[in-house]
Formats: C-alpha cells, structure tokens, sequence
C-alpha cells in the first residue's frame, strides 16, 4: 500500500524516523534509571569504635561496613599490614588481636571494640626489632617483602599456639606437645602465601626463634 500522496515522505523514511524518534524518548528514562536517587538515600551509619592498637588507645568514627584492615591503612595510616587478596586468602593482612592472629580483611573494624591490636608497626622498630623480625632477615625469609608482614604476625601467633598445647592438623597427638618441626610449621602456616617461595627460609625463621625461646 502506498503512503497518500500528499505526504511528503514515502512509507521507508516514515519508519526510519519514527523508530529514531522512540529511541530518542526513550534514551532518558534509561539515563535516569541509572542514576541513584540520592535524595532518598540512608546515609552511612556511624559507630564509635575504641581499641588498643600498638599499645597506643585510638578511637574512631567509622562507617560499620569498614573492616579492621581498611581502619588500619586508610584511618589509622598503619599500612604494613597489606592488603593482598581482599578475600582471606593469601594472608598478607594477618594481624594479632588480643594475642590471636586474624585476616583483618574479612572482620569488621566494629567487631573489635575495647580489643588489643597489634600490626606489624608494634611488634619491633627498625632500630630495635622483634626477634622474628630479626631471624627473616637474618635467615632472608623475604624477597619482595609484600607478604612479609602478615608471614611475620603469623609466625609470632604460630610460636604462642605451640606453646599453649594447641595442636593443628599434623599434630601426632592431641594432648602432647607440638614441637618445631619444619612439617608442623609449614601445616601451621599454610594460610601464608609467599608468590617468591622464599617458604624455606622462612621456616628456617620460624625454627630459629622457637628453638632459642623453647
């Protein structure tokens, strides 16, 4: 069927134009979709949160989404403690708190109110070090120092859990006690991951302290 003749375009440009037209209506409904609404939208609930880090009493005012290793790199300029995997895996965030070692990157700063936390910062200090710290570079259990950290803060908790009777998967029996074997360190530490394989000096590390502090 033709279009009247007293139209000025034929059936073909009357579609193109009129598909361009709905699409040109449509283009900012879909901008607008995608925009958020920030007049409706809750602000970041605030907590106040108060610990002990380094030996040192700090108190923040964070969003409570935030986790202990963004409040200590991003509020509290602690950057040691790296931030690897984001997901618990590699270990580079390992920190102790109140004695025990945890992947800062999957527990919330707010879930540590009135804790002990100590970073790699507040075990030694580059004139005075931590003798862990001391036995990695004396034995160089590091190469591009990324993991070094958290391999450090572990390997202190790991010295702690020895000596408290805890066994781990290796452990020949429950209620004996552990002793510093590579296989038992390597079992104790498998949640470290070093992307150099410098894992024999740092066993080595291990080793050195824990026989002399034994």
């Amino acid at each position: 069927m033709s279009p009247p003749s007293h139209l000025p375009l034929s059936r073909r440009e009357l579609l193109k134009l009129s598909a361009g037209s709905a699409t040109t209506m449509a283009l900012p409904a879909v901008v607008a979709a995608a925009e958020p609404d920030r007049t409706g939208a809750r602000a970041p609930e605030l907590m106040q949160v108060d610990f002990e880090v380094n030996g040192t009493a700090r108190s923040l005012r964070l969003d409570t989404r935030v986790t202990l290793l963004d409040a200590l790199r991003e509020h509290l300029h602690l950057t040691g403690s790296k931030k690897g995997c984001d997901h618990g895996q590699c270990g580079a965030c390992t920190v102790l708190v109140d004695g025990r070692r945890i992947n800062a990157c999957l527990t919330l700063a707010v879930m540590h109110q009135g804790a002990k936390i100590t970073t790699i910062e507040g075990l030694g200090t580059p004139d005075r070090l931590h003798a862990m710290q001391a036995a990695f570079v004396k034995h160089d259990g590091f190469q591009c120092g990324y993991c070094t950290p958290g391999q450090i803060c572990s390997a202190v908790a790991v010295l702690q859990e020895i000596k408290a009777g805890i066994p781990s998967h290796v452990s020949a029996a429950l209620d004996a006690p552990s002793a510093f074997t590579a296989e038992e360190l390597r079992e104790r530490m498998s949640g470290n991951i070093c992307r150099c394989g410098a894992y024999s000096n740092i066993i080595e590390a291990i080793q050195d302290v824990g026989e002399a502090s034994a």
